[in-house]
């Protein structure tokens, strides 16, 4: 059996099914009410005229029997070319009195009683006569009065309209059908307008957004219970999610303390290779809990619409801010690329730690000797070049995944810088992308919008 998991789409199939079987049922219920109408009529025109039969009726002179005397206006309707009516007066026994048919017998069939309200009977040239019986008491005596009247005559007309219903008319109901399935598609699609604006709504809702809920007010009543619950869902997860970040954030600040205690009592020990492993030791795990904490803080980062950040101040800012580290390490670092301002879309602190982390990155992979490059661009382009090994393709997507690091065993990286990058790119509307640099090495490129 065929599954629909659209809604509409489960609608218009029930809907074609359900036209189906009306189209064909509705007109067969139509003509048998038709047909039934037109019988009703012609059995009461039928009587009528039976009445007007009996109105003709006299007794004889002696009482002993009736004679029938039919106005000569009256007569063609019985009689010659025209001949709409057949009658015939039987006594109570059947006998036949008085009849318009050539042959003197009956109308009604010899298996026909007398007692039965109506009856029809099929000619032997293929047309159907139907007529009714109706008794009359003339004096004390008992008589029956028949009239019939053959439906293929030409002033039958309402015998015809039934007989053409099927063929001329009762075909417009699928259409007509039709029409209501397409109305009813257009109100579905129209009710169904709220759950698709939720769709939109739940869609936008991220990790900046926790406090974004679906609106229950234009909601359909079958459907508010569904929102409801997500929106109960979406609170515990907002909860949760907090939770841990406010974690995660306290935590940090908590090591920094420490951090900085072990620090002040390294500095007190005398120089040794103790000393110079301790110190490494706490730069490493000072750089980490900074790392945590910008991703604490990065999580609820929003940037604002009316934000705008001098790209190349900000990379020379970081470029001369992570100089003596690279210095230090015995690499050389330049910017090059624009000179004047790059206005862009963003904030620029955030804009900064992703330099700077792109710079620490470089650093870390760039042999001694080796030299780093910072280059701006005025489309709103940061690239990153060091002369490192580079990125296999198999690891260009998982490098910006926290916590991922392709040797575990090297304590100064605990995979956090790729992933701050990352954060701040997708903050900013951006993207960050790494490639092979031609001669070794990687490329690094953030990408931001134009202010």
């Amino acid at each position: 059996m065929t599954r629909f998991r659209s809604i509409i789409s489960r609608v218009v199939a029930l809907h074609v099914v359900a036209i189906g079987v009306t189209s064909i049922l509705m007109p067969l219920a139509l003509y048998w009410l038709l047909d039934e109408a037109a019988n009703s009529l012609h059995r009461d025109a039928l009587r009528a005229q039976a009445l007007t039969i009996a109105s003709f009726l006299r007794p004889t002179p002696g009482g002993g029997g009736v004679m029938l005397d039919i106005p000569r206006e009256a007569q063609p309707l019985y009689s010659g070319d025209y001949a709409l009516y057949a009658y015939a007066i039987l006594d109570a026994k059947g006998n036949v009195l008085f009849t318009s048919r050539p042959d003197d017998a009956p109308l009604s069939g010899a298996n026909d009683p007398l007692e039965n309200d109506s009856f029809s009977r099929h000619r032997s040239r293929g047309t159907v006569l139907i007529g009714v019986n109706v008794p009359r008491a003339i004096g004390d005596r008992l008589y029956w009065i028949q009239v019939g009247q053959d439906l293929a005559h030409r002033d039958v007309i309402i015998d015809d309209i039934v007989a053409s219903f099927l063929p001329r008319v009762a075909w417009i109901t699928f259409p007509i059908l039709l029409l209501l399935l397409l109305i009813d598609i257009m109100i579905f699609r129209r009710a169904l307008d709220p759950v698709r604006a939720a769709s939109d709504t739940a869609a936008s809702i991220g990790p900046t957004s926790t406090d974004v809920r679906l609106s229950e007010q234009s909601m359909p009543r079958e459907i508010v219970p569904l929102v409801h619950a997500v929106n109960q869902a979406l609170d515990r997860l907002e909860a949760g999610f907090r939770a841990q970040r406010e974690f995660t954030a306290d935590m940090a600040h908590e090591l920094r303390t420490p951090l900085a205690i072990m620090r002040a009592r390294v500095d007190t020990m005398e120089e040794q290779p103790l000393r110079r492993s301790l110190e490494a030791d706490i730069v490493n795990m000072t750089r980490t809990v900074n790392q945590v904490l910008d991703i604490a803080e990065l999580e609820a980062f929003v940037v604002d619409d009316s934000s705008r950040a001098d790209l190349q101040n900000v990379c020379a800012d970081a470029v001369a801010f992570m100089a003596p580290l690279v210095l230090d390490s015995d690499k050389t670092i330049g910017l090059t690329g624009a000179e004047a301002p790059v206005w862009v879309h963003g904030h620029p602190e955030a804009l900064f730690r992703a330099v700077r982390n792109l710079i620490e990155n470089a650093i870390r992979h760039t042999p001694v000797g080796g030299a780093i490059e910072v280059d701006v661009a005025a489309d709103g382009t940061v690239r990153v070049l060091d002369e490192g090994p580079g990125v296999p393709l198999a690891e260009r997507e998982t490098i910006f995944k926290r916590f991922w690091r392709r040797d575990r065993a090297r304590p100064e990286s605990r995979g956090l810088g790729l992933a701050i990058v990352t954060r701040v790119a997708a903050a900013h509307g951006g993207t960050i992308s790494v490639d092979d640099r031609p001669g070794g090495g990687a490329v690094f490129t953030l990408r931001l919008r134009l202010a």
